[in-house]
């Protein structure tokens, strides 16, 4: 299929995991991509990869030369930006009696002022350009509610979506569509350090909050990267036109909204 043919997309935290698998989506879609990581060597594996569609860019999203400095490439490189995935961010669980102000700082800046100013900066190009652009942000099914452990993660994907919101209610006027996806659990590297947070917090062995959380899973398993990658290129696409402003839930049944 080629449903993103002529379109050219930037992808934050593409070097591995769920940006990887998107980028490889839209590659087979037909887009060209830039992989877009501070993992500058891990990007130019990935790129390399995924042939001649694919190019690797050096992009900290908490700094924004970084920023500007990847979308300057990017342009560059594939002549315009259409397509925006804010994906890159970490995550981090404590009591609340124990959270770090320094690590609360640091996720808000990755996951929040991230999205926001890589957003801003896109959007800006975008607009120069006269391109009808989608902007996809990455939330999660821990911005629909509160965790005991994990509230600072939390608030910053509530943070994601509500950004979206109201992104997507601004710049509907030139034609850029922003929405988010809400993932569930997704199984990989991510995960395999969200599951030492717990082990350490709640006592647990290592590889037994990965269990838990899967088994309860409506659908049966945890989610995989691929299981992402059709909402991710049907907001992509001219299909998804008339969508502004809204935040799918892609989770395997975990949370119903």
């Amino acid at each position: 299929m080629t449903r993103l043919v002529g379109k050219s997309a930037l992808i934050t935290g593409a070097a591995r995991g769920i940006g990887r698998a998107f980028a490889a989506a839209y590659v087979a879609q037909g887009a060209r991509v830039a992989i877009a990581d501070i993992d500058i060597e891990r990007a130019r594996i990935t790129a390399a990869e995924m042939g001649e569609a694919a190019i690797a860019v050096e992009m900290d999203v908490t700094r924004q030369d970084s920023i500007d400095s990847a979308i300057a490439q990017t342009v560059a490189n594939l002549g315009q930006i259409d397509i925006l995935i804010n994906n890159a961010a970490i995550f981090t669980a404590a009591p609340l009696v124990e959270i770090d102000r320094s690590d609360a700082a640091r996720v808000f800046d990755i996951n929040v002022s991230g999205t926001l100013f890589t957003m801003q900066a896109v959007a800006r190009h975008m607009i120069e350009k006269g391109i009808r652009g989608r902007i996809i942000n990455m939330a999660s099914q821990a911005g629909r509610r509160g965790e005991p452990l994990v509230a600072v993660y939390c608030a910053t994907k509530a943070a994601v979506i509500s950004l979206t919101q109201s992104a997507g209610l601004n710049l509907i006027p030139h034609g850029i569509n922003v929405n988010a996806i809400a993932p569930g659990v997704v199984d990989g590297e991510h995960w395999n350090g969200v599951d030492a947070f717990f082990a350490k917090h709640e006592g647990k062995e290592l590889g037994q909050k990965k269990a838990e959380v899967g088994a309860a899973v409506p659908y049966g398993r945890m989610g995989r990267p691929e299981d992402l990658t059709g909402m991710a290129v049907f907001l992509a696409s001219d299909e998804a036109d008339y969508i502004v402003a809204q935040c799918y839930n892609v989770d395997g049944g975990q949370w119903m909204s």
